[in-house]
């Protein structure tokens, strides 16, 4: 939990060092190795008593997981950005630290992967078990921390006040 634990706003970049990105229709979730535009910010949201997160795009949107397969007959499948009736275990993503990156694993086991290679899967992101070692990096995002949070900000100037205003 500590990488995340004062931000507010993250970008993840992963293997092919490309950026999660929220694509402009509203729905889709790329990779894009622009990381200086809004669509590749990301807003924390840290679920109490859980240690789980939720991702939020630009566009106000969670990156879901869904069932629909990437390609017929692969086992990925599609990561999306969505607005759920229900926040549930769609949105909630695990985190798990691997050195300095971390690796996104959903409620059911899959985990957040950027793909690689030959078009059709150049830049798209899915959902899927850990298959081979050849591909297990694909599986790890880097976090830049964009924002950290208001109050952890006072909070480190109340210490700051205690520290330097003399005792009476």
């Amino acid at each position: 939990m500590e990488l995340f634990q004062n931000a507010q706003v993250v970008r993840l970049r992963g293997h092919h060092d490309k950026f999660l990105f929220a694509d402009d229709d509203e729905k889709s979730v790329s990779q894009d190795p622009n990381g200086s535009v809004k669509n590749a910010r990301w807003t924390l949201e840290m679920v109490k008593n859980a240690n789980v997160l939720r991702f939020k795009s630009c566009y106000g949107k969670y990156l879901t997981v869904s069932n629909m397969p990437f390609l017929l007959g692969m086992t990925g499948k599609k990561v999306l950005q969505t607005f759920p009736k229900r926040l549930d275990s769609s949105v909630e993503w695990e985190h798990n630290r691997d050195g300095f990156q971390v690796k996104l694993k959903t409620r059911y086991g899959q985990y957040l992967r950027g793909n690689g290679g030959v078009p059709p899967w150049r830049n798209p992101i899915t959902h899927d078990i850990r298959h081979s070692t050849a591909t297990s990096n694909w599986l790890l995002w880097d976090v830049d921390i964009v924002e950290i949070q208001r109050h952890s900000t006072l909070y480190l100037d109340q210490c700051y006040k205690v520290l330097v205003e003399p005792v009476p």
